[in-house]
């Protein structure tokens, strides 16, 4: 499929939005429109066949900004993304009962709110975050004020998971290999960050490019008190989030290695990609260096690897982009959700999300109704609606599901 809606085509203010779905709630059009309103927006912005309202801006839209960033438009999970690995063993060697490899697992990796006791991370990676940090905080003190136990807790965090609709998850592909896959950001010290400066910039209230439709939409501009110390502390977090999911994967690793977890011996085979799917990034579109932002999207260069999640209980996907120009070389980052959280747990008992992860083993239970299968949209409706962007290289089937 191509793009199926284009918004603001032939108007006279603002640019295109091009939408690789027609299902879209009015909510998201919305915000969408006040985002093309933006003088800084370069050529249009493209929008993902998962998009859903989001806090701040849009999720499954890919906006390229000329001389301005929005960081509400990142949100606060900086560097949410994906890492997924191949082990050696085949589906038929898995024990029949995968809950003890569940619990080892929860045992090593801290879910939810929770931190590690102990720092869990080398000195090695940990150093040169807390180097760079150090900058950052020396300029904006505020942000040691946002996080209890600054220093200790965002070392401890990292390597946990988080809650939302954050996994840890065990899957089969199409010839029975077994996969880990993982879904985590920057935590704490992510979500601090993107607050702290989120707040700054409305404060700052930047008219360098006119008028703003939304307060949620305000930027700093190149050349401005804080534009430059808003990319480096992204860029800090994106590292940090690309750093908890290798620190997670590790533990993981270890905890199914350990003799509770009662899982065969195993060694990793491929490790299908490591990627971010909020965040920022410099690249040349139709002939402009551009910030291009992605809220709930992946890059998808031609070749490039991606993991596209389903929900708790679908299929979920190793792909390989097509680098497609006018989505910005980018993809949906997920199947998008089709009823917000709130609704969910009103909509939803534990009967039905017993009923509908038959199979998989995971938490049944009520502190996870908000992330029940059918609160999500149709993942193989997502994925024939981005034909034209990805390949699927890989398909794969859940059989374990840790949610924080």
């Amino acid at each position: 499929m191509t793009i199926e809606l284009i918004l603001n085509e032939n108007a006279k203010t603002g640019v295109p939005v091009k939408i690789y779905t027609t299902d879209v709630e009015q909510s998201a059009i919305n915000q969408l429109y006040a985002m093309s309103q933006l003088s800084f927006i370069h050529s249009h912005i493209a929008v993902m066949p998962d998009v859903h309202a989001g806090k701040g801006a849009t999720v499954g839209s890919v906006i390229p900004t000329k001389k301005a960033i929005i960081p509400a438009a990142v949100g606060v999970d900086i560097g949410c993304g994906m890492n997924a690995l191949r082990l050696s063993i085949k589906a038929n060697q898995l024990p029949n009962n995968l809950k003890n490899a569940r619990l080892a697992i929860e045992k090593y990796v801290p879910v939810g709110f929770a931190k590690h006791k102990q720092i869990m991370a080398k000195m090695s990676t940990l150093d040169p975050l807390a180097i760079r940090l150090k900058r950052i905080t020396d300029k904006h003190k505020g942000l040691l004020k946002m996080l209890n136990n600054f220093d200790r807790t965002w070392a401890k965090q990292l390597g946990t998971l988080g809650g939302g609709n954050h996994f840890i998850e065990l899957c089969i592909d199409e010839n029975d290999d077994v996969w880990i896959m993982l879904h985590s950001g920057s935590r704490g010290i992510g979500s601090c960050i993107g607050e702290y400066f989120i707040t700054l910039a409305k404060k700052e209230n930047e008219t360098r490019f006119g008028y703003i439709p939304d307060r949620d939409l305000s930027y700093f501009a190149e050349g401005s008190s804080y534009f430059n110390d808003y990319l480096e502390a992204v860029e800090w977090a994106q590292d940090y989030a690309m750093e908890n999911r290798k620190e997670m994967m590790r533990l993981i690793i270890k905890a199914l290695h350990s003799p509770d977890a009662n899982f065969p011996h195993f060694t990793i085979t491929k490790e299908a990609i490591n990627c971010h799917h909020n965040y920022i990034s410099q690249e040349v579109h139709f002939g402009e260096m551009v910030y291009v932002t992605r809220k709930g999207a992946i890059s998808a260069y031609a070749g490039e690897l991606g993991i596209i999640p389903g929900s708790m209980g679908a299929k979920s996907y190793i792909v390989r982009g097509r680098g497609e120009t006018q989505s910005f070389c980018s993809c949906s980052h997920g199947a998008g959700r089709k009823m917000s959280r709130g609704k969910a747990a009103r909509t939803f008992v534990v009967d039905d999300l017993i009923a509908q992860t038959q199979g998989i083993e995971c938490r049944k239970d009520k502190g996870v109704i908000d992330e029940i299968p059918h609160a999500y949209k149709d993942i193989d409706e997502v994925m024939q609606k981005q034909a034209d962007l990805v390949e699927v290289v890989h398909t794969l089937k859940q059989v374990l599901c840790i949610k924080g």
